[in-house]
Order: C-alpha cells, then sequence, then structure tokens
C-alpha cells in the first residue's frame, strides 16, 4: 500500500538530473564508480545510539572526575523546604510566577518567601555545573577529532582546493572507503545530537538547535541518497572547525579558567566570522548557487538542498549577532560573560554568579 506513495517521493524527475535514473547510481561491481548506497543512510541512526552510550562513559568516568580535578561543583544548590501547594503549583506551571501573589495570600507568605521558595525550586531542575562542563567536553572531543579525521580524509580530494569538482562530472562521482566513514560519523553525532537534545542542558537557543540538527541531518541524508557527498563533506569541515571553539569556551568559563576563556572567546569570533559569515555564504553557497549552475543541469531537489544552506546561513547570522552582543559586553566588562549562542547566560542562574560577574574579581580566578 506505501509503495505508490514511496515511488511519488522518490521520484526520479525530482531528485536527479535529466536523464538520470535510480538504476544508474545504483552500486554494483560492474560499474566503473563506486556510488552510494541509499541503503546506508539508515546506518548513522544505530550509529548515533553507539554515540550516546559512549557519552555516557566519558562524562561518568573521564570528564566527570577531570572536572572535579579542576574544582568544578557538581552538587546543586539547597532545596526549599517541602510545601505541597507550592510544589504542585509548580509542576503545573514552572516558569510562570503570575500566580505568586496568590499563593502567598493563600498559604499565609510572603511574596519574598514565595519567591525564595520558586527560585531554589527551579535551581534543582536545572543541572549542576559539572554536569554541563561533561556535556561541553565530549562535544569538544569529538570537534576536533572529525575535523582532524575530515582534514585526513580530504587534504587529497580535488574538491577540497576546487570546489568546482563538486559538479564536474556529476552525477558519477565515485565514493571511497574514507569518505563513507566520515559522513557516516558525522551524520551518526548530529543524530545523537538531535535526541539526546530532549535531556541535555536544555539552553535559551533550545529550538534553533533543534532546527539546525533537523536541517544539517537532512542536508546529509539527501545529499547522500543523491550522490551529492562532495558538497556534503566541505560543508561539515567548515562547520567543525568554529565548533570547536564553541565548546572550548563554554567548558573553560565553566571551569573558572578565566584567561583560557578569554583566549578562546577570541579564536572563536575570528574562525567563527571568518568561516560561518566568510567562507561559508561567499565560497559554499556562492558555489552551489552561481557556479552550479553554469556546471550541471538543475533539477528540483538541488533547489531543496541550496535551500538548507540557506537556512544554516540565517542560523549563523542569529547566533554571530549573539556572538558579537557578548564580545561587546566581554570589552566593557573586562572578561567573557554568558553563554555561547545562547540569547542569556545560562551561568548567571548559578549561585555564584555573584563571585563571577565582577571584572575586578577577576584576577582571583584560577589561570591556566
Amino acid at each position: 500500500m506505501l509503495r505508490p506513495l514511496i515511488d511519488a517521493f522518490w521520484n526520479e524527475d525530482v531528485w536527479l538530473p535529466p536523464n538520470s535514473t535510480w538504476a544508474d547510481l545504483a552500486p554494483r561491481p560492474d560499474k566503473a564508480v563506486i556510488y552510494n548506497d541509499h541503503r546506508h543512510v539508515f546506518y548513522p541512526i544505530p550509529l548515533a545510539l553507539l554515540f550516546i552510550t559512549i557519552r555516557y562513559v566519558l562524562e561518568r568516568y573521564v570528564y566527570s572526575p577531570f572536572g572535579r580535578y579542576l574544582g568544578i561543583k557538581g552538587t546543586k544548590p539547597k532545596k526549599p523546604p517541602p510545601n505541597p501547594k507550592l510544589e504542585a503549583a509548580y509542576k503545573a506551571s514552572p516558569r510562570t510566577k503570575q500566580q505568586l501573589c496568590a499563593l502567598a495570600k493563600q498559604l499565609d507568605m510572603t511574596e519574598r518567601q514565595v519567591e525564595r521558595w520558586w527560585r531554589l525550586r527551579r535551581c534543582q531542575d536545572k543541572p549542576s555545573t559539572l554536569v554541563k562542563f561533561c556535556e561541553n567536553a565530549f562535544k569538544f572531543t569529538f570537534y576536533v577529532c572529525n575535523f582532524a579525521f575530515g582534514l585526513y580524509v580530504l587534504w587529497d580530494k580535488g574538491w577540497l582546493w576546487d570546489i568546482d569538482q563538486c559538479y564536474i562530472g556529476y552525477p558519477h562521482q565515485g565514493l571511497t572507503n574514507d569518505v563513507w566513514w566520515y559522513y557516516m560519523i558525522s551524520a551518526a553525532f548530529y543524530w545523537s545530537l538531535t535526541l539526546s537534545q530532549f535531556w541535555d542542558v536544555r539552553r535559551k537557543d533550545f529550538w534553533q538547535m533543534f532546527v539546525h540538527h533537523i536541517a544539517t541531518i537532512a542536508l546529509l541524508s539527501f545529499s547522500w541518497v543523491c550522490n551529492l557527498h562532495r558538497i556534503g563533506t566541505l560543508v561539515l569541515l567548515l562547520h567543525d572547525c568554529a565548533d570547536i571553539f564553541v565548546e572550548a569556551v563554554k567548558a573553560a568559563k565553566y571551569a573558572r579558567y578565566q584567561k583560557t576563556c578569554d583566549t578562546m572567546f577570541l579564536g572563536l569570533i575570528v574562525s567563527w566570522i571568518s568561516t560561518r559569515v566568510g567562507i561559508f555564504p561567499f565560497y559554499i553557497i556562492w558555489s552551489t548557487s552561481i557556479r552550479a549552475p553554469m556546471l550541471l543541469p538543475m533539477f528540483p531537489a538541488y533547489y531543496i538542498f541550496n535551500s538548507l544552506l540557506c537556512l544554516l546561513l540565517v542560523l549563523h547570522i542569529v547566533w554571530t549577532c549573539l556572538i558579537l552582543q557578548i564580545a561587546y559586553n566581554t570589552i566593557k566588562a573586562g572578561q567573557m560573560e554568558g553563554d555561547i549562542r545562547s540569547s542569556s547566560s545560562e551561568l548567571s542562574d548559578s549561585p555564584n554568579h555573584s563571585n563571577h560577574s565582577s571584572p575586578s574579581r577577576a584576577n582571583n580566578k584560577k589561570h591556566t
């Protein structure tokens, strides 16, 4: 019953250039070119579960002890005194304080007492600084390893140095084992982020990151099926570069290594603006929008791919504005404040934030 719908969705007139069929791209030993196997697009899903397992082991047995060694606390603020009525009201609506005045009158408490209870209760639902440090340490480790692996894989590939080779000869472009692994590992990681995002540290840009992960997975999946893996590898390599500094800044901030944090933040600004706002739109998207139509016949799915790339650019611009805002506040305060790619600082929710926010106290912090 589903076969007509599946066939209609994977219409060759939509997903492939003119005069091309799925049979032309089917991998067979008698063909001169090793094509992508479209069924492999599902391999990253079980690999994502493996990533989540590896992350759990590393966070528990490597990053958590290391974080404690650095002096990062894994404890939460003290619990509020038991109050069943306030607990019921909090569970019904944890993010609104409109009913606090009515609750104060009902429980014969002052509004200040109710607000203090509410604040302590909210802190119980937030992860400790150690948990956030472990999450960023794992992502930092992955981005460093994946960026190094991407450079190793693409260094001898012609399209890294001449982007026109992403289109010349398309769709009859061969696939090597190292590119296969690079694609599978990267896609599995983004699948794992999409799944774990619902129980990870919930930041202010939760939905922007969710859209980013979905757009990235869609790009990887459809480009894999349609044999557009060459431009896909360039996008992956470009994005991993700046993400290294994003996670390094967060981890250093949670560890209270302020000089390291400030240095990494400077590296973040340089790498982010040069790759996400410079190379990505003026090299990648310019190439996919201007050069590609000159070198190969266009087809509907290509416009879908290019639209997803433009969606990523919009997210980059939004995050760039936030990063520049933090940079401006950094210059005023004398040190890096806030959480990268988030509209407000998560660190400000910490009860120890008052010890961090004054520039005059920066010299009392630990330095590398």
